[in-house]
Order: structure tokens, then C-alpha cells, then sequence
């Protein structure tokens, strides 16, 4: 068409001008000016590349467009007689979707647009370096001829791509972190807050979890900043790697790290994918040389189950994580109800634990530690408590992390030192007594000092005292790890490994480090005895390591018949746990060992059963169209132990609600009295924290279909409505008030 057949379909009889560009309607207005000048104008203002010209036949086929624009579209075929739409792809706006349409859509719905960001599917060299992606800025109005027909767009092109590249790079620096390439808290916040809003209205649920570094401050400290960042950037990499494909993983800032997990609900999944951060990102580093070594922390809420709004799910997701952290870090929690209590409960165990020591509160218990055959006392393992006047006895898996966020582990640990010799003074000489140091008290540059004042104060040998320490010590520099040990070897004090083959085992420490014991951890011995169990291969590897390396071994947590017999024969030393004693006081220690009587006789279950908690909490059964109140005794994975019920035959499928939206299915496979015992159709997940719960719960959405407002799970019990399946149907069981003594029909 050329620009002069361009200009009179701009401006023919019967047309609806469409002014572009301005320059245009100024020059008509100026007396004298010809329709040739005009035109002339036009083709210098294509020339120049201020704005290229377009226009469509009604069909949207393209009928003109400036030959200086031609020239950037690649491809055999001609550019003119094309759909306009094949030409370009409209630039979204990802975070305001919903205001951007499509080209395709304009163009059908003959509306006008203005500054439409679209990228040339196929571009070629003029104006932009060869395949690379052009960007232009496309103006256009339909047009119209003098019956209203329909005849086409008419309209402007600009080449925006340097501009636009700008933008979305200042856009990444908005959005994104600088050194890990992450998405950073504002990208998050907004991604969060877009994901829910739209989610609430398609009842979908996302999880959210977070997570900190543990131990990261030592890196830095001891490597440098540099080094702290390149530790960093490597965390991303690996987290990138491991998340599910759809999850969004964001930098806080500083060690804080959040990973968005759209439609996962199942907490028996996220609790697999949190144990899966936890060990990759436990896996050691290689940064400029040196090795490092750090752990993680997580946390995990789900909405809408946790929180319907962001601030909600965030608040929630932080205080599982405070609560992964205060469970002796190396942990992930979900997020309960019970949080907030445990929140301020810690708060208000802090100030109560400053003055604990003072008052004497604290005291040492000790668990004895005998021979794998003879079951003769060789030693006690220390183990502080603390009898809170108010709260009871309070056991160190409680106070001991508290202690440790709050600095007071020095004070405290100095104080177990001192206490345990002044108490192992006491008996036989050739008795040891073993005491846990922490990550924190080892790293201290003081500790032989004060093991030193503790063994003089208390006039023991120096080789009565073993240290238990975890391997987590070795996550700081090495150099500085290594000294420490050399120390306090030389004191003459033993050194134990304890937990080992946990968290951050690597046999290089083993190699490093003078141990002369390594304590084989508690879950190992779980299930060792069962057929085909590889523990039993784990515990016979260490052993002969053990050996082989000249170090004794220990195993912790025997507390069956046929634990007992198994680990005797895979040739452990030693032994402790529950089927000996649990820890007793220093008074029990004195009157056992006076007796004369230095031989445990171990006491307890013929084999080793599935974990259960034995709890006495109120629950609710559902029968039918029935609901009752029991009280539940024992809870394992598969099955549950409940009182309250009467005439509940065998066979009988009942529905426990465990409360906070938790059901789950059983049926009674042992029945007696008002005593039944229940076997799941789905097995229990770990709730994080030694606990039990459901992968799944009842819905914030059924609930709220049924009459409830959208709002996250409360505490308390709650089930969606039955289906009534007959109008008048009376309870089949008669429920008997355990703690009242009396029963009632339904």
C-alpha cells in the first residue's frame, strides 16, 4: 500500500481519522501545507523510527505496516496478508493478570488499546542483535467505514525493547535476592498474598514452610563473610534441586529462608520433604578450602487448615519453626493450636530457669550404664532435672534448649560439671560418670578450665569423668574443633561420640577426634530385633568400627527383652535404657551401690512394640450418626487404645476425632469391658515432635459449606455433618463416664 495509500485510508471519505501521530494534525492545520508535504512527513516520521504505522483489513490480516518495522520480523513468508495476531505475544503481567488481555481478544472484541506490550514471536537483526527477544508498544482503534462497517485497525508500533529489558531488569532487582538469585520477602509477601486470594476461591490449599540455618553464625565468625555468603548461595542451589516442581523458594533475608508448596496438604508428604531438607542441607560444604557443616531448622503450616490470610499462615509457620528450633534444633514441627500456649510457656520457663540454679531447684539424676552380658554396673550417664515448684519435675529435653537460646547454658552445664563429680566422689572408684557437654559449652574456649575446677573441687581421677558430646560440635571450624580436643585430652578425661549415626555422622570425625566410646543412638535399637530390619547391619557396622578404631561402644535406649538379646549378640559393651532403670537420683544411686548389689536385673516387654504414647485426653468416637466421648489411653501409627464404650462388638468401624479437624478410621479388633482396641485404616505421620497426627484434616471449606465462616482450623472437636441414615436411630453403645463413674446411653 506505501505510506500514501496508508494516509488516505487514514483519512478518506467517509473515515473515522485516527489521529497518529500528532505531528500529522499540526501540519494539516498550518495554511499552505500540501497533501504532498504531508505525505513527505509521514515517510520521514517512519524513517526517523519514532513510530511505525500499521493498519488491518477486517479479517485483522495486516495491510500495511512501515517497512523500517517489516525489517525486524524474520521468516520466508511475507509480512503483509499475515493475522496480526501470529505476529506477536502479549507480555503478561504476572502479578495483575487479570488486567491484561490478550492481542487475539482485543483485536475479536474490536477494542481500542494503547500502549499494548507485545514480543515479536520472530524477530531478526535491525534494531535488536540477532535472535534476540524485541519488544514493542502497539496502539490501535478499529475503523469504520461511512456505514459502520467493520473494515479493519488502523494504528501505531514503537520499538520498546531496550526500554522494556531495563524495566524487567530493575523489576529482578525489586523482586529477587541479589546473592542466591531467590525470590526475595517482598516477591514472596506478594506471591503469598496472590496465591491465597486466589485459592480461597478455588478451595485449594498451599503449604508454607519455613526454615532458618543452625549454627551459621559460626561459619561466619570463623570463615569470614565471604565464606558466609558462599554458603549461602550453595543452600539455594540445594534447595532449588530438592523442592517438589511448582514450589517457590524465597530469601528472607540474613539465614531465613521460605518455600511456598501449592496444593500439598498431605502432612505425611511434607513432613517426608522437611526431613529431606533437613539432611541435604545437613550435608557438609566445601567453601574456598575449607569444610563446613550446618543444620536446619523447619517449620510448617498449611492453609487454610493453619491460616486463611497471609499474616495468619506466616505467624503460624514461625511459631512451628520456633518450635523446631526449641525441640533441640535439626527438626521440623507443624503448626497446632497448642503453639501459642508452648510459645508463652517458654517465654515464662526462660525467666523461671534464671533463677532455677539460686533457688536450687536443679538436681542430677543418673541412669546406670552396665555390661552387655553381665549386666554389672560399669558407670552412670548424668542427667540434670529441674523441679519446678510450681510446673513439677521439668525434663531437660524442656529447659536444656531454652537454656541454650538463651545463653544460660554456660551456667548451667559448669553447674552439671561440678555436681556430677562432687556426686560421683562417692562411689566405688572405679565407677565413671558420664556428662553431656552441648554444642555451645564445647565451643566455649573456658570448657577445660572448668572441667579442670570440677574434677580438682571434687577430687576425682580425671578418667572417671566422660564427656558425651554430639556431633553437631563439628560444624564450626575445624582448627578451632580440633585444639579443643587436644585440651581436654590432656586433662585426661574420657570422650564419648553420643548419638551416633544421627544428624551430621561423618567417619572423618572419628578419624579427627581421640573418642574413646561411641554411643550408638536409641534408633538404632528400635526394631533391631524385628526380621530383615537393616539396623541390625547399621549396629554391627559400628561396633566393628568401634573396634577396629580401639573405642568401646554403648547402646542407648534397650528397653526389650529381645532388644536385649539382640544387641548382646552383634557384641556391644555396653548398655543402658529403661529395661535396667531410668535415671534415679543421686540417694538411689547411694542405696543401690551400698547394698553391695552392683548387677541390673533388666525387667520388660518380651519384644519390642510400635511406639505409643500413653495418653489420658478425651476424644471423640464417631458411630454412624452417633457421636460419644472416650478417653484415649495408648496411640501408635496404626492404632489406638480407647476407654468409655460399652457393648462395642469386634469388627465395629469406628471414626476417632482426635480434635483440630483430625479423623481417622478404625476398626475394633480387641474388645472387654468399656476398653477397645482400634486398628487404623490409615496409619498416624509424625507430627515433628515426637508426636502423632493425621496426614489429612477436615476441611476449613466443608466446614465452611456447612454454615461455619472460612477461617483456620480452632482448637477443640468438630466434624462435618453426618448423613442421617435413619430418622430416629438410637445409639448402639452405652458410654460410661470414666471419671465420674457413671454411664450414659449416647
Amino acid at each position: 500500500m506505501g505510506v500514501r495509500g496508508m494516509f488516505r485510508t487514514f483519512g478518506g471519505q467517509g473515515a473515522d481519522p485516527v489521529r497518529v501521530p500528532d505531528a500529522e494534525a499540526a501540519a494539516a492545520a498550518v495554511p499552505g501545507f500540501r497533501e504532498a508535504d504531508r505525505l513527505a512527513l509521514l515517510d520521514s516520521f517512519e524513517q526517523a523510527g519514532i513510530a511505525w504505522l500499521w493498519a488491518t483489513d477486517a479479517e485483522s490480516r495486516l495491510t500495511y505496516l512501515s517497512p523500517m518495522a517489516v525489517g525486524q520480523v524474520a521468516g520466508g513468508d511475507p509480512v503483509i496478508g499475515r493475522p496480526l495476531g501470529t505476529l506477536f505475544e502479549t507480555v503478561h503481567d504476572t502479578e495483575h493478570a487479570d488486567r491484561t488481555r490478550p492481542l487475539s481478544f482485543l483485536l475479536s472484541a474490536r477494542t481500542t488499546f494503547s500502549d499494548l506490550s507485545v514480543r515479536l514471536l520472530h524477530a531478526q537483526g535491525s534494531g535488536s542483535q540477532s535472535g534476540a527477544e524485541v519488544w514493542w508498544n502497539i496502539t490501535g482503534k478499529p475503523h469504520f467505514d461511512g456505514n459502520r462497517n467493520f473494515v479493519g485497525y488502523r494504528g501505531s508500533a514503537k520499538d520498546v525493547t531496550a526500554s522494556y529489558q531495563q524495566q524487567r531488569d530493575s523489576s529482578r532487582l525489586a523482586e529477587y535476592d541479589s546473592l542466591t538469585g531467590l525470590a526475595n520477602r517482598h516477591r514472596m509477601n506478594r506471591r503469598l498474598q496472590a496465591i491465597l486470594t486466589a485459592y480461597k476461591v478455588e478451595k485449594r490449599s498451599c503449604a508454607l514452610v519455613m526454615l532458618d540455618l543452625d549454627r551459621f553464625k559460626a561459619v561466619n565468625d570463623t570463615l569470614g563473610h565471604p565464606a558466609g555468603d558462599e554458603l549461602l548461595r550453595q543452600v539455594s542451589q540445594r534447595l532449588q534441586r530438592i523442592v517438589p516442581e511448582g514450589a517457590e523458594v524465597g530469601r528472607l533475608g540474613g539465614d531465613e529462608f521460605q518455600i511456598l508448596l501449592p496444593d500439598i496438604d498431605d502432612r505425611g508428604r511434607l513432613g517426608d520433604i522437611a526431613n529431606r531438607i533437613i539432611q541435604m542441607i545437613s550435608q557438609p560444604y566445601s567453601i574456598e578450602g575449607s569444610r563446613a557443616t550446618i543444620g536446619t531448622s523447619v517449620g510448617v503450616a498449611v492453609a487454610p487448615y493453619d491460616g486463611v490470610e497471609p499474616a495468619e499462615l506466616v505467624k503460624a509457620a514461625d511459631l512451628a519453626l520456633y518450635a523446631a528450633k526449641g525441640g533441640g534444633r535439626g527438626q521440623f514441627r507443624f503448626y497446632s493450636n497448642d503453639l501459642k500456649e508452648t510459645a508463652e510457656d517458654r517465654r515464662e520457663i526462660e525467666e523461671d530457669l534464671r533463677d532455677a540454679l539460686a533457688r536450687g531447684e536443679l538436681e542430677m539424676h543418673y541412669q546406670p550404664v552396665v555390661g552387655s552380658r553381665d549386666h554389672t554396673v560399669r558407670g552412670f550417664e548424668a542427667l540434670m532435672r529441674w523441679n519446678h515448684p510450681e510446673r513439677g519435675v521439668i525434663g531437660p529435653g524442656v529447659f536444656i534448649p531454652i537454656a541454650e537460646e538463651s545463653s544460660l547454658i554456660a551456667e548451667l552445664g559448669e553447674w552439671a560439671l561440678r555436681q556430677a563429680c562432687r556426686d560421683a566422689a562417692e562411689w566405688p572408684a572405679d565407677l565413671t560418670v558420664s556428662v553431656n557437654v552441648s554444642a555451645q559449652q564445647f565451643a566455649n574456649e573456658d570448657l577445660p578450665t572448668v572441667v579442670s575446677r570440677a574434677l580438682t573441687a571434687a577430687g576425682i581421677a580425671p578418667r572417671r569423668l566422660e564427656l558425651e558430646i554430639t556431633e553437631s560440635v563439628f560444624m564450626g571450624d575445624a582448627g578451632t574443633t580440633d585444639e579443643m580436643f587436644r585440651r581436654l585430652r590432656r586433662l585426661g578425661v574420657k570422650l564419648a561420640l553420643d548419638d551416633f549415626g544421627t544428624g551430621y555422622s561423618s567417619l572423618s570425625y572419628l578419624r579427627r577426634a581421640p573418642f574413646d566410646k561411641i554411643k550408638i543412638d536409641q534408633s538404632f535399637i528400635r526394631g533391631c530385633s524385628e526380621p530383615d530390619n537393616s539396623n541390625t547391619a547399621i549396629i554391627t557396622a559400628i561396633v566393628s568400627l568401634a573396634k577396629a578404631m580401639k573405642m568401646t561402644t554403648t547402646a542407648e535406649g534397650v528397653e526389650a527383652m529381645d532388644e536385649l538379646e539382640t544387641i548382646a549378640g552383634l557384641d556391644a559393651d555396653l548398655m543402658q535404657g529403661f529395661i535396667f532403670s531410668r535415671a534415679v537420683s543421686h540417694q538411689d544411686v547411694m542405696d543401690k551401690l551400698e547394698s553391695g548389689e552392683l548387677r541390673y536385673e533388666p525387667i520388660g516387654p518380651a519384644k519390642h512394640r510400635a511406639d505409643r504414647r500413653t495418653l489420658f485426653r478425651r476424644v471423640g468416637v464417631i458411630h454412624e450418626d452417633h457421636h460419644y466421648t472416650a478417653m484415649l489411653r495408648d496411640l501408635s501409627r496404626t492404632g489406638a487404645r480407647i476407654e468409655g464404650l460399652v457393648d462395642v462388638p469386634v469388627g465395629t468401624q469406628l471414626v476417632l476425632d482426635l480434635g483440630e479437624g483430625q479423623l481417622v478410621v478404625g476398626m475394633v479388633k480387641r474388645a472387654q469391658d468399656a476398653t477397645q482396641g482400634l486398628s487404623f485404616e490409615t496409619p498416624l505421620v509424625s507430627d515433628g515432635a515426637g508426636g502423632l497426627c493425621t496426614r489429612h484434616r477436615v476441611s476449613p471449606y466443608m466446614l465452611a459449606s456447612a454454615g461455619m465462616p472460612l477461617q483456620a482450623l480452632p482448637a477443640g472437636h468438630y466434624t462435618p455433618p453426618i448423613e442421617r441414615r435413619a430418622a430416629h436411630s438410637r445409639p448402639r453403645f452405652l458410654q460410661v463416664d470414666i471419671t465420674m463413674g457413671s454411664s450414659r446411653a449416647g
